[in-house]
């Protein structure tokens, strides 16, 4: 038996799954938002009634139809894998919940698949607000609405744009002196409030890079796989667990990683 079981897995069907949790997941997200929300670890980290229901739906569906995978998700405990050579989703039901729960229509339903061994498989991040589904499947290229995407053929940072998103609700390390670096270059700066639609972001070639202060699995590692699908460097490769990660354009990933390494960022 292959160790990461990926002989196993059809992915095919794992991925219209998880096209069909996106669109019930979005059109969960588009119905106007009443109350239930929450604080968890603090003002800045919310949760409201819709992430818990559309996951607590998600890992429904997932044990139902992959009942020896694991699920590691934003608002339940973990659930391991029953066979652990078996994989595991990793799923973010609203991946900017406080701009959700605001009444602003940038959020997104983030789903992946991953091996034992973390080799991603699968990544999906859904926009329910432009009806976008970003998907990819590991070296089968990303696609967004089946279309298939490529990060952005730039070789300079001037006149382009680069995404990032706070720690909650404040600056991590090195985000300031990257921030001066980037607008003495004529970079412009977009914070938008979703991990996983601002790294996709670089996937569909629309931003020439973006980067965050502390990665995490539920709302980086499908973004990141559609990334890395679509062309786009990762520094580092594979990404650390609350560790700062930077994905960009291949042609600007030299002046982007001196910027990077310059602030501290690596």
């Amino acid at each position: 038996m292959h160790p990461n079981r990926t002989r196993d897995v059809d992915l095919d069907h794992a991925l219209a799954v998880a096209e069909d949790l996106a669109a019930r997941a979005a059109r969960a997200i588009r119905t106007p938002h009443e109350g239930g929300v929450r604080e968890k670890a603090g003002p800045a980290d919310i949760v409201t009634r819709t992430d818990e229901t559309i996951e607590a739906y998600v890992r429904e569906v997932l044990h139902r139809e992959f009942p020896d995978h694991g699920i590691e998700g934003e608002e339940y405990a973990d659930r391991p894998p029953a066979d652990p050579t078996a994989p595991h989703w990793v799923v973010d039901p609203v991946d900017g919940t406080t701009n959700y729960a605001h009444g602003i229509g940038w959020c997104s339903f983030s789903l992946g698949l991953a091996a034992p061994d973390g080799t991603l498989l699968l990544g999906l991040v859904a926009d329910p607000w432009r009806g976008e589904t970003f998907t990819a499947l590991k070296d089968r290229g990303a696609h967004l609405n089946g279309t298939p995407i490529r990060a952005a053929t730039h070789t300079t940072l001037t006149g382009h744009l680069f995404l990032t998103e706070w720690a909650a609700h404040a600056h991590w390390p090195g985000l300031d002196p990257l921030l001066t670096a980037l607008a003495a270059r004529h970079c412009t700066t977009r914070v938008m409030g979703s991990t996983a639609l601002s790294l996709t972001q670089v996937a569909a070639g629309r931003a020439t890079a973006a980067a965050i202060g502390a990665f995490h699995a539920v709302d980086g590692l499908p973004a990141y796989l559609i990334a890395k699908e679509a062309g786009a460097v990762a520094l580092p490769d594979p990404p650390a667990l609350d560790e700062p990660l930077l994905l960009a354009a291949p042609g600007v990933v030299g002046e982007m990683g001196e910027l990077w390494a310059a602030a501290g960022a690596d």
